[in-house]
């Protein structure tokens, strides 16, 4: 356990020598969405019954604030060590795939989770109900973390320079996330599109972690469980087969 205690600190230390940048700054951003959004249409929208558009908002922007910093954690991480040369010092060490697995996602993992409570807890004022479903929410924030913990180390691994990575963020990520219901309920747009959203992993992150805050949802939480599980079962399978073979790393 000494090699991935060793990189997991190395991966926490390193977002939170930055923390204003790395933890402070979204939640920050997600205030300032709840704030612009809130008054603009919160007095026009309905998204779930009986459900304020105010309190609709609050954990989808929680939602999306996680995703795109767990991300974000693990492929910053991996491209800034390739570009500055030092990637070869994490793995000259023997360290186990299961350890480097294990410490880039775990990191990606706390840093998501954390900057998601973050934003639950500045825009909890805007009209959060209680009680909770404490279960449901933990289970979706913990798969949805990993999730993308997992897509930001793919990408780390597949990129081999900032422009690189910055497309997996601007052409997979950002359009994935602001397409998943994060300022609407999917009931409001035509059927078509309604199909398309279906196909979209992050809708069911948001939507199973929406029905924890308030019992309602668009999709059953069941169904939403069974695809943001299966799809971290496939992508943790993908990620497995790409450290075993040395792809991109080793080779």
């Amino acid at each position: 356990m000494t090699g991935f205690y060793t990189l997991f600190k190395k991966e926490i230390l390193r977002f939170w020598k930055v923390g204003l940048q790395t933890v402070a700054a979204p939640m920050l951003t997600a205030l300032l969405y709840q704030l612009i959004f809130s008054h603009a249409v919160g007095r026009h929208i309905e998204a779930l019954p009986d459900v304020s558009y105010n309190a609709f908002l609050i954990p989808g922007l929680a939602m999306m604030s996680l995703t795109q910093n767990a991300f974000a954690n693990a492929s910053s991480s991996l491209i800034q060590s390739r570009i500055a040369g030092n990637l070869v010092f994490i793995l000259l060490p023997p360290l186990s795939n299961a350890a480097f697995f294990s410490a880039y996602i775990g990191a990606s993992m706390v840093r998501g989770l954390m900057v998601g409570a973050g934003v639950v807890a500045v825009t909890a004022p805007f009209g959060l109900p209680m009680p909770f479903q404490p279960l449901w929410i933990l289970v979706f924030a913990v798969l949805a973390a990993a999730i993308m913990g997992m897509f930001g180390l793919l990408a780390g691994i597949a990129a081999e320079k900032f422009d690189q990575l910055a497309m997996f963020q601007n052409f997979l990520i950002m359009p994935l996330t602001f397409l998943s219901g994060v300022f609407y309920s999917i009931h409001s747009l035509p059927p078509f599109w309604q199909g398309v959203s279906r196909f979209n992993p992050v809708f069911y992150m948001i939507d199973g972690f929406r029905y924890g805050f308030f019992g309602a949802s668009d999709v059953p939480p069941l169904q939403s469980l069974a695809v943001v599980g299966g799809t971290t079962l496939v992508l943790a399978a993908a990620v497995w087969w790409i450290l075993a073979s040395g792809w991109k790393l080793r080779k």
